[in-house]
């Protein structure tokens, strides 16, 4: 009974972590007074970036598959070709150009576990109004029906601010959104 337990239990982990990379069923729009969620706001350039590929859950995955009694089933098929992870996620730096919230060094290193769906393999260098949450700092609210939050992946890090279900706060320096930021902050729209 045991046993069968913590397999139930295993199970249901291994799902949960290996769902397909986009956790919301419905997707909602940014709410720009959310930034007030930020630790830190900068303008500036993103270098460095990579996806980081959960390789733990890739493993989990091979073995889970490898012990499956019934591997012609349609299931089996669309679980062992699975390419991305709820759990991967991008690392970057910031080369900050000007900081409007907060206290920033001229590089930052930043992790960004998109809750909406999955990372961009590329990102442009921008420049970029980039919204960040310090370790442990309170997150938006959950702005759709549905969200899966996972724990940072490095939790000494800062993190991109995105409320679950909603566009991350990575946004053209010259946009019209930017600008609105930019008063909501106080600051002159540029």
């Amino acid at each position: 009974m045991r046993n069968c337990l913590c397999t139930m239990v295993m199970s249901l982990a291994i799902i949960l972590a290996a769902m397909p990379s986009s956790a919301c069923l419905v997707k909602v729009g940014l709410k720009l007074d959310d930034i007030k969620y930020a630790s830190v706001v900068v303008i500036g350039r993103i270098v460095d970036y990579e996806v980081v590929l959960d390789q733990a859950i890739r493993k989990n995955r091979k073995e889970e598959l490898e012990r499956s009694a019934d591997k012609s089933s349609e299931s089996w098929k669309l679980l062992s070709e699975q390419k991305h992870f709820l759990s991967d996620y991008a690392r970057f730096k910031v080369l900050v150009d000007e900081v409007l919230v907060g206290q920033s060094p001229n590089v930052i290193s930043v992790t960004w576990d998109n809750s909406t769906s999955r990372e961009p393999e590329k990102m442009r260098e921008g420049p970029y109004l980039i919204g960040l949450r310090a370790p442990g700092s309170k997150s938006p609210p959950l702005r759709g029906p549905s969200a899966t939050i996972l724990p940072s992946p490095e939790p000494k890090s800062l993190t991109v601010l995105q409320a679950p279900c909603a566009p991350a706060f990575i946004l053209e320096a010259t946009s019209a959104k930017a600008k609105a930021i930019r008063e909501i902050l106080g600051g002159a729209a540029k």
